[in-house]
């Protein structure tokens, strides 16, 4: 079967998986292919050799050139997201200590019209903490009466096309809603950009998927696929 082409008047998130997995959308139940993209590193300096996301269509998973038959043989008749099959995943690339994971894969078109409760500040301003350093750019970051950065965003910049938002608030400012409302002007800033913001939490992590909610990043059953960091 031909694989259906993403144009350039289609949307950006559709454009950003084509860019980010190496094809979209999935052309069957379980689409392996291979991309050079998962022999370069991605967002943090580290290799991700697999990479998934499962929509409507199916589920397009990107492993490196030479290893879809391998991981085509791994996963055959499991049933997917299951426990042995994403076993097998991380098996068939290479990497049996890295366990693969499955996340909600979230987007936004449509932000919360929340107020702008943040400031950009570059990665290596004296007042960002180190949780917020493995992002690779600018960090969007709430302040405290102190000047203490109590919450902040890092973008997860994958490609030109789309942008992973990520939000860490320490304990004493949560209950607040900063996270949410940063995430929702960080989701207005991607998007003023010409980019796609993306979210993604472990089912499991419900305050995560609050914040999501109120951001306005809906969970349409999207599932992401990937390999936990080192």
């Amino acid at each position: 079967m031909d694989r259906p082409v993403v144009s350039a008047g289609s949307d950006l998130l559709g454009r950003h998986l084509q860019s980010w997995l190496g094809a979209w959308p999935a052309t069957c139940p379980v689409d392996i292919i291979e991309s050079e993209g998962r022999c370069r590193p991605g967002w943090n300096g580290q290799l991700h050799p697999l990479m998934g996301v499962a929509g409507p269509s199916g589920l397009v998973l990107s492993v490196a050139p030479g290893a879809a038959s391998q991981v085509t043989s791994a996963v055959a008749g499991l049933a997917v997201g299951g426990a042995a099959f994403m076993q097998a995943l991380s098996s068939a690339v290479g990497e049996p200590g890295r366990p693969a994971v499955a996340t909600v894969f979230r987007w936004c078109t449509d932000p919360a019209p929340t107020d702008d409760v943040g400031v950009w500040l570059d990665r290596d301003d004296p007042a960002v903490p180190d949780w917020l350093g493995p992002f690779n750019g600018r960090v969007l970051v709430a302040l405290d009466a102190d000047g203490e950065v109590v919450s902040g965003v890092g973008l997860k910049r994958h490609d030109r096309f789309g942008h992973e938002v990520a939000v860490v608030t320490t304990a004493r400012a949560r209950g607040r809603g900063l996270a949410a409302r940063l995430v929702a002007q960080t989701a207005r800033c991607v998007l003023a950009a010409g980019a796609v913001p993306t979210y993604l939490h472990l089912a499991a992590n419900t305050a995560s998927a609050r914040v999501a909610d109120c951001a306005g990043f809906p969970d349409t059953g999207w599932i992401g696929f990937a390999l936990q960091d080192r």
